[in-house]
């Protein structure tokens, strides 16, 4: 059963995952729900763990401890078929964009349909272009990675995750790098990508500001865990201590400015 025939009333379930690297604990006890259709952000100070939440998702990283499920099933962590399968089901957005060079945009577009669907020229061409159409970039599909701005990349980029209709899209850090009116840009496409195309959408960024508008959820990771889960509205509402110095981002408070400090434990982005 293909990973977008599976029921999907909760596209993500973590329960008390604990995650680590080597002897490091990063993450300690975390629990997420990412419902079908929603856009969930993961909040938080630069290397902390956000990104290594999304390793677990993709069955990179298996927790030393708790559960994780994707599309209703556990993540077959170790089972190489499985994953593989698991991952046509989900696309996934690169802070670094990840683009070949020597390729043009459209033949980025291209790759995972290459790899992944036996699709003839000219229906290959006509995904393409529909991809590209959707991120706005139909015109820019012979020019090449280097010609483009820093936002035109990341679109690329996102049109070339979506490439293969997954039904999960996970972003890394989507608006490092961007100037506002970039950044605006990018993070008004998630929102009316998953609501047209009925996705499912976790963020990882300290981006609060600009992604908190377009958030159903939001967790917020400090401290080896997670101190905050909730809406926007009752995020922005909270008065514990570490989110008020998150939100604000003052640099004395229950978050340690340096990585490790006041921890046991090491933590990573």
């Amino acid at each position: 059963m293909s990973p977008t025939s599976l029921p999907v009333s909760d596209s993500v379930r973590l329960r008390g995952a604990t995650l680590a690297r080597g002897a490091r604990t990063i993450l300690r006890g975390v629990d997420l729900d990412a419902s079908a259709g929603t856009v969930t952000a993961i909040l938080g100070p630069s290397g902390v763990g956000k990104s290594t939440l999304l390793s677990a998702i993709t069955g990179e990283l298996r927790p030393v401890a708790g559960q994780a499920e994707v599309f209703g099933r556990p993540v077959p962590y170790g089972r190489r078929r499985e994953l593989l399968e698991l991952r046509r089901g989900i696309g996934v957005l690169l802070q670094g964009n990840g683009l070949l060079t020597d390729l043009t945009v459209a033949e980025n577009v291209a790759l995972p349909l290459r790899a992944h669907a036996a699709l003839p020229p000219e229906l290959l061409a006509r995904v393409v272009d529909l991809k590209l159409n959707a991120v706005g970039l139909r015109a820019a599909a012979d020019l090449y990675p280097r010609e483009l701005s820093g936002g035109m990349a990341r679109r690329v980029a996102l049109a070339r995750a979506l490439a293969l209709d997954p039904p999960l899209m996970l972003y890394d850090e989507p608006l490092t790098g961007l100037d506002p009116i970039a950044a605006g840009v990018i993070v008004s496409l998630i929102r009316r990508l998953n609501d047209t195309l009925g996705l499912t959408s976790i963020i990882v960024t300290h981006h609060v500001h600009e992604t908190l508008p377009i958030a159903d959820r939001v967790l917020v990771v400090a401290n080896a865990g997670v101190v905050f889960s909730g809406t926007p509205a009752e995020l922005e509402a909270s008065e514990d201590p570490l989110v008020r110095q998150f939100l604000r981002g003052e640099p004395d408070g229950p978050i340690p400015f340096e990585i490790g400090a006041g921890r046991t434990a090491g933590a990573a982005a």
